[in-house]
């Protein structure tokens, strides 16, 4: 089995790019983040055309998560399973054959300090809290999507740079590892150690052709997934042509 997870940045700006990737990969189950459309702008049709069912929680402008599968995503739940009042369509939750898929899109922060920052902490801690009360870690499980965290220094082009950021501060990068915590395991860690591999650059300065990025897009498993995970990788080519999208795809391959 081949789980894929993308942050789009826009489903409207990269359907065309993404039923390309689609036709080519054929993963059988792919995370989406940042569709940035309601459900009922989500392109359903084009994407049972490619031979894909999706489950979808979108928002206008922001936010928004889709899980798309080979077969129908069963008992799809929307939302971190708590009393919290919180619209901000983050997470969303399915059943693919024996494997639970959970694809999230963490909170970016803004800026140290803020509200904004704030709640990114707070949303990492109602994740685990959700993964507990939810799941098992002896279960069947991957935990997808754009953490909006770089988990070490390896994953940074310029940790000192970046140390202070939203996307690498030692405060979120706590958060991050109380989720992983739960019983979960970095598939692509499972099969290299090499720093400088990445899924984000941003569009200014030439980030992507200098390389100088972060890795905050993962596939996290539990053990039993873990176990038999054969590959794990990043699409750089993604990152490449015409108006892509500021992360490329993520993927690794399990013997299921």
């Amino acid at each position: 089995m081949l789980v894929a997870s993308w942050n789009v940045n826009s489903i409207r700006a990269r359907e065309e790019r993404l039923l390309r990737w689609l036709d080519a990969r054929k993963p059988d189950v792919v995370c989406l983040q940042e569709l940035k459309v309601e459900d009922q702008d989500f392109p359903f049709e084009a994407v049972e055309a490619a031979g894909y069912r999706a489950a979808v929680w979108g928002q206008r402008t922001y936010n928004g998560v889709a899980i798309l599968a080979k077969t129908e995503p069963a008992l799809v739940k929307k939302g971190i399973d708590d009393e919290v009042d919180d619209l901000q369509a983050r997470l969303i939750t399915a059943r693919v054959g024996g494997l639970h898929v959970v694809n999230v899109y963490a909170p970016n922060g803004a800026e140290v300090g803020t509200d904004k920052w704030a709640y990114k902490l707070e949303w990492m801690k109602r994740l685990r809290a959700h993964l507990d009360r939810r799941f098992d870690p002896r279960e069947p499980l991957v935990l997808c999507g754009d953490f909006n965290v770089a988990p070490e220094a390896r994953d940074v082009h310029d940790p000192r740079a970046w140390e202070p950021s939203v996307l690498f501060h030692r405060d979120a990068r706590a958060a991050l590892q109380q989720v992983v915590a739960f019983g979960l395991q970095d598939t692509l860690r499972l099969h290299t150690q090499e720093a400088g591999l990445y899924s984000w650059w941003d569009y200014r300065m030439l980030a992507f052709p200098k390389n100088r990025g972060l890795r905050i897009d993962l596939i996290l498993a539990t053990g039993p997934v873990a176990t038999s995970c054969t590959a794990a990788s990043i699409d750089r080519n993604e990152r490449k042509g015409k108006q892509p999208s500021d992360h490329a795809p993520v993927l690794a391959e399990f013997r299921l």
